[in-house]
């Protein structure tokens, strides 16, 4: 797979959703109405302010979620090649994954994975 089949991906990935896009434009029928600009909580009207300060509790798990997250799609390609790279491959991904146990235990340290 060389350069040619990426950037044929890239056109027909491109052109797909160029498509589809311009499909919907061209079939359905655009309207304005005052409970589109409204913001959506569950189907229930909203009560009180719909700008309200939230806990920032939330925000370090969501991000400790998305560091973990971001790691399992940097495992997967190594997991495929380790064995063409060898004892090198092995070495760096120890490191990685002490720097990443190194941030969950400051996490862990700061109370952010503590739910409430």
């Amino acid at each position: 797979m060389g350069a040619g089949s990426l950037i044929a991906l890239m056109i027909a990935a491109i052109a797909f959703s160029g498509i589809a896009i311009l499909i919907s434009k061209i079939v359905l029928k655009s309207t304005t109405n005052k409970q589109k600009g409204e913001p959506y909580e569950c189907g229930l009207p909203t009560k009180g302010p719909s700008w309200i300060q939230f806990n920032v509790g939330y925000y370090l798990f969501a991000l400790i979620f998305l560091i973990f997250d971001v790691e399992l799609i940097f495992l997967y390609p190594w997991a495929v090649v380790v064995k063409g790279i060898g004892w090198i491959a092995l070495v760096e991904i120890m490191i990685f994954l002490f720097i990443l146990f190194m941030g969950f235990l400051y996490a862990h340290k700061k109370g952010a994975l503590k739910w409430q």
